[in-house]
C-alpha cells in the first residue's frame, strides 16, 4: 500500500500538449499514479505536464522527442533532461515524480541541462553518466541499479548477467556506462556463452558485487 500523503490529498495538474488539463486531488503517489496513467494513455501529444504548484515542481514527458524534463522554479529555477530510450520508461518515471517529486528521479537515469545535449550519441551520454561516479561505492551502487533493472545471476551463480535476453542495440547509453563502471571498479568481464544474445554483458561475480545486488535483489 502506497505511503499517504502527508498532509493530503495532494493537487496534481496534468497537461498535455494541446492545451487539455485535468486537476486530480489524490491522497497517495499510487492514486495519482492511476489517475495520470488514464491521462496519458487516453490521447496522443507531444508533451505531457505533471505540475505540482504547492512544490514548484514539474515534469515533462516528451514521447516525440524521446525525452524527460523535470523542472524546479526556486530561488534559483532549474531544468534538466532525460533521453528515453525505450516507451515504457514514462509512467515509472512519473510514478518516482509523485512519490519525492524532483529529488525522486535523481537516479532515474543520465540528466543534462540543455535539451540539445540529448543529441549526443548513447554511448557518449552512457560515458559522462558513469563519469560522475568517482567513488566505489557510488560506481558500485550504480551497478547494482543496472543489474536489478536489467540483471540476472547465471545458473552456476559464477556471474553476473546484466541486459538479460536484451540485443545489441538496446540501451546503448546503458552498456556504455555500465562497461566504464566496470573497468573502474575493476570487475572482470568475461565473454558471453554461444547462444547469448549479443547485448548481454557478463561479469564474474565479486564480493563486492555479490553483496549489492543482494541488496537490489
Amino acid at each position: 500500500m502506497a505511503r499517504p500523503y502527508r498532509p493530503g490529498p495532494k493537487q496534481f495538474v496534468f497537461t498535455a500538449g494541446d492545451g487539455d488539463a485535468h486537476h486530480v486531488s489524490v491522497g497517495d503517489p499510487q492514486e495519482a499514479y492511476e489517475a495520470f496513467s488514464a491521462f496519458f494513455r487516453g490521447r496522443e501529444s507531444d508533451t505531457y505536464t505533471v505540475r505540482d504548484e504547492p512544490a514548484g515542481q514539474s515534469l515533462v514527458l516528451r514521447p516525440r522527442l524521446g525525452a524527460i524534463s523535470r523542472i524546479e522554479d526556486a530561488d534559483q529555477p532549474r531544468s534538466e533532461h532525460l533521453k528515453v530510450d525505450r516507451a515504457n520508461r514514462y509512467l515509472p518515471g512519473a510514478m518516482l515524480f509523485f512519490e519525492n517529486g524532483y529529488a525522486g528521479l535523481d537516479y532515474f537515469g543520465q540528466w543534462f541541462p540543455e535539451l540539445s545535449d540529448l543529441d549526443e550519441s548513447p554511448e557518449t551520454r552512457g560515458a559522462a553518466r558513469a563519469a560522475a561516479f568517482t567513488t566505489e561505492a557510488a560506481a558500485i551502487d550504480e551497478v547494482g541499479r543496472i543489474w536489478a533493472d536489467s540483471g540476472i545471476v547465471d545458473p552456476t551463480d559464477q556471474y553476473y548477467v546484466f541486459f538479460e535476453s536484451q540485443d545489441a542495440d538496446h540501451d546503448r547509453a546503458g552498456r556504455a556506462e555500465l562497461l566504464q563502471l566496470i573497468d573502474f571498479l575493476g570487475l572482470e568481464r568475461v565473454d558471453a556463452p554461444a547462444g547469448a544474445h549479443g547485448g548481454e554483458v557478463w561479469v564474474r561475480a565479486d564480493p563486492r558485487l555479490d553483496a549489492e545486488c543482494a541488496r537490489w535483489a
